[in-house]
């Protein structure tokens, strides 16, 4: 059987089922989500550390596999790992993560998402300007806008992660994106910069 025809669900179901030591369904699973997953801990905590970071969150995923109950999918079970583990170390770093280098200075496989993963964003340059805004924005805004719109996670489980009352990530979330929103529309009427 190949194994890379299967879903998620399917994938999953596998892995829970698999003999101790049999990592084949778990290793498609990571392997076609960690370009996603990745990318949003880069997204999230602006340290630089998403490989790492990413990692974490498969090997949490791995270890909490019967656990899983089956009452979302994969992806948002993976989400809700991915933004609880980014946010813990978000509090790690202090009250702001470091954001030490530019956007400009990463490499394009560092920033590179999987062409299997889901279609968050199309193009490298509407990507890079999407990744440029975000990186932009404060973390108050950016982290519950990123939670819910790119990672699907419901309002509740928003304020679960951030330990905010319901109300305050709803108000967070519309600010995000009526920000977010504003500016692209900016963005979109700067002029292109050309490398030298």
């Amino acid at each position: 059987m190949d194994l890379s025809e299967l879903d998620d669900d399917a994938l999953l179901a596998l892995a829970q089922k698999a003999l101790e030591g049999d990592l084949r369904p778990f290793d498609v699973l990571v392997e076609r989500n960690q370009g996603w997953v990745r990318a949003n801990c880069r997204q999230l905590t602006r340290s630089g550390e998403e490989e790492d970071l990413a990692q974490e969150v498969f090997i949490k995923a791995y270890f909490g596999l019967q656990r899983f109950e089956g009452r979302s999918s994969f992806k948002t079970w993976i989400a809700r790992i991915k933004g609880n583990h980014c946010m813990n170390h978000i509090r790690k770093m202090g009250a702001r993560p470091r954001a030490d280098r530019d956007l400009d200075q990463i490499s394009e496989q560092q920033v590179a998402v999987d062409p299997r993963a889901p279609k968050r964003i199309h193009a490298d340059d509407e990507r890079r300007r999407i990744d440029k805004i975000l990186e932009g924005m404060s973390e108050t805004l950016r982290v519950p806008l990123i939670l819910r719109d790119m990672d699907e996670m419901s309002y509740q489980e928003i304020a679960n992660v951030l330990g905010a009352g319901l109300s305050a990530v709803k108000m967070r979330i519309k600010r995000a994106r009526s920000e977010f929103r504003e500016r692209l529309r900016d963005a979109a009427t700067e002029p292109e910069c050309e490398d030298s």
